[in-house]
């Protein structure tokens, strides 16, 4: 990921000594791969005004340790396959209802703008790239924190490339209307149990529809079932006043 930068303020910084001790952080880590897990932990030990205060390796253990530890901000990867609670934008739109007060950072290898699109409509202003220095996270952690925006340099490239005013839903029929409706509630962030509810359906055919638009499009992958919502304006970005 890159070295460390340099100039962070220590704990001797500000007037009076204890202004910066003053001011911490409480950062809980989500990462299924042990090793970023180690690098970000190493990262932020460096940095007088974080605390980091947990770590899990799976959504269920992410939201878990939310319900229990008190967090300012969440550093999350956006693929954690294998958790009960899913991962990406899902994952995501529950800790938002869940827990509205926590801030959030995604660190992610994907560069897909389809993806990075999905994210910035849903509200999420904090994106660092794995591909970029880890250095990259500290100042995403601060603006998290106070409600501002920070793209590391590779997510900022891709970001300006995408067409925020493509609109052309389903354009292909593929999908039938159900079919397209679970696509773009699941894709919003809705969990399959709050597709059932929300549509007066049952679980297991919210789920079978899902599976059925998966084999219609030849996708496998969450991440690119939201891809294909993204590009094809299954999902609205209701978040955002302007696609700007």
């Amino acid at each position: 990921m890159g070295e460390p930068s340099k100039g962070r303020p220590s704990a001797g910084d500000g007037v009076g000594g204890n202004r910066v001790d003053s001011f911490r952080i409480r950062v809980v880590l989500a990462d299924d791969h042990p090793g970023m897990i180690a690098g970000v932990r190493h990262e932020l030990s460096n940095v007088s005004t974080v605390e980091l205060v947990g770590t899990a390796t799976d959504s269920a253990a992410l939201m878990a340790l939310l319900a229990d530890v008190p967090c300012d901000v969440v550093v999350s990867d956006y693929a954690m396959p294998g958790g009960e609670v899913g991962d990406g934008v899902a994952l995501f739109g529950l800790m938002r209802r869940r827990f509205p007060d926590v801030k959030l950072v995604v660190l992610t290898m994907l560069d897909n703008p389809a993806v990075l699109h999905t994210l910035v409509t849903q509200g999420v202003q904090c994106i660092v790239s794995k591909s970029d220095a880890i250095s990259h996270l500290v100042p995403a952690i601060h603006a998290a924190r106070t409600q501002g925006k920070y793209f590391s340099p590779s997510i900022e490239r891709v970001v300006g490339s995408v067409d925020w005013n493509r609109r052309s839903r389903n354009p292909d029929g593929v999908l039938s209307q159900r079919e397209a409706e679970v696509v773009r509630l699941f894709a919003s962030g809705l969990t399959v149990n709050e597709i059932a509810e929300r549509l007066h359906r049952s679980k297991k055919t919210i789920s079978t529809q899902k599976a059925k638009a998966m084999e219609k499009l030849g996708v496998t992958r969450d991440v690119d079932l939201f891809r294909y919502a993204m590009e094809n304006g299954l999902v609205a970005a209701s978040s955002k006043s302007s696609d700007g």
